[in-house]
């Protein structure tokens, strides 16, 4: 599977720039899959449903199955962190998996820029963001894409890629 992250602070549009990505890419009858690092504790389940109270019970892993979709909830329970090469290895191959966040993995990368949050480029310290999506102009060693212009980036990612 080919690999591409996008990177950036909070509030920087990584989220947004994600999403136009994954419709614009799909849209090109590529298959696509999304990995999503989230620094906070979060769950994707619902207080009082029946694999809610498999968890809470205790189970290690509760997978959850319909006609439309399969879940599969896996709590640590004190264990590390999967590294993102672990996690992959448990996704269906497809064309592209798109990677939010991630940002210390060697995988390729664009890095979102938003002025407004004042926080620095993470671009010229690390090499492996080789473009910036900004919404400001910027003078960089690498391309710098408009963040609202998806198919250009779109464009340049699948290029990045080979596909």
């Amino acid at each position: 599977m080919r690999l591409y992250g996008v990177v950036g602070w909070k509030n920087a549009g990584k989220t947004g720039l994600m999403e136009r990505l994954v419709a614009e890419i799909c849209g090109r009858g590529i298959s696509v899959s999304t990995v999503k690092h989230a620094h906070h504790v979060f769950d994707v389940d619902q207080p009082g449903k029946d694999s809610y109270r498999h968890r809470e019970a205790g189970a290690r892993e509760v997978l959850l199955a319909s006609r439309k979709r399969v879940a599969l909830m896996h709590e640590l329970r004190g264990v590390a962190e999967p590294t993102l090469e672990a996690l992959l290895s448990r996704l269906s191959p497809v064309d592209l998996v798109l990677i939010e966040g991630y940002k210390r993995d060697a995988h390729p990368k664009i890095e979102a820029h938003r002025a407004e949050t004042g926080n620095p480029l993470i671009a010229p310290e690390d090499a492996t963001v080789r473009a910036v999506a900004s919404d400001v102009a910027l003078e960089l060693d690498r391309p710098v894409f408009d963040l609202n212009d998806t198919r250009a980036i779109a464009d340049f990612i699948l290029s990045e890629v080979g596909l």
